[in-house]
């Protein structure tokens, strides 16, 4: 979807937090968890490189990612803020039968079918505990339910919520 709101929304640019776990997988060692936003390494480098695009290219960003922990999301969010970035919270909402379908439906790496199913395990692994992180979401959280509305909507909705302010 966020592809879509960066089509929609002239100027834009995507910048995925992923990428920087992904590169960050070949460089140091991996959190216990398993999940690399565990590292502190990714979430300075998440705020410094999405602070460092919008100072470099003057554009705003587009930025998917799913912060289930408090503390991160408040790390990530203020280090954006006191940069001088604005921030605009969404949170999509669906049933949890849904989301596991899509995730179970979803191919990520169709040239590495072993590495994708690793990848669906994780995330499957994940619906639990992000969709009770919907109830610690931040008063400025704009809630859009993603179960209704297909992806098309949906960034039209953002597109609409952000242009208005």
């Amino acid at each position: 979807m966020s592809e879509l709101v960066v089509d929609r929304f002239p100027g834009s640019m995507l910048f995925d937090p992923e990428e920087v776990g992904f590169m960050l997988r070949s460089v140091v060692p991996p959190a216990p968890s398993g999940d690399f936003q565990d590292l502190p390494v990714w979430r300075s480098l998440t705020v410094d490189t999405a602070t460092r695009i919008a100072e470099i290219y003057q554009r705003p960003l587009v930025v998917p990612m799913t912060l289930v922990r408090r503390q991160y999301r408040d790390e990530i969010f203020g280090g954006l803020r006191t940069a001088g970035l604005a921030v605009r919270h969404f949170f999509l909402t669906l049933n949890e039968a849904l989301l596991r379908s899509r995730i179970t439906d979803q191919v990520l790496l169709p040239d590495n079918a072993e590495r994708d199913a690793e990848v669906r395990r994780w995330r499957l692994g994940q619906v639990t505990r992000c969709l009770a992180a919907r109830a610690d979401m931040p008063g400025d959280t704009v809630f859009l339910d993603s179960g209704e509305a297909g992806p098309s909507a949906l960034a039209d909705a953002v597109v609409e919520r952000v242009s208005a302010d």
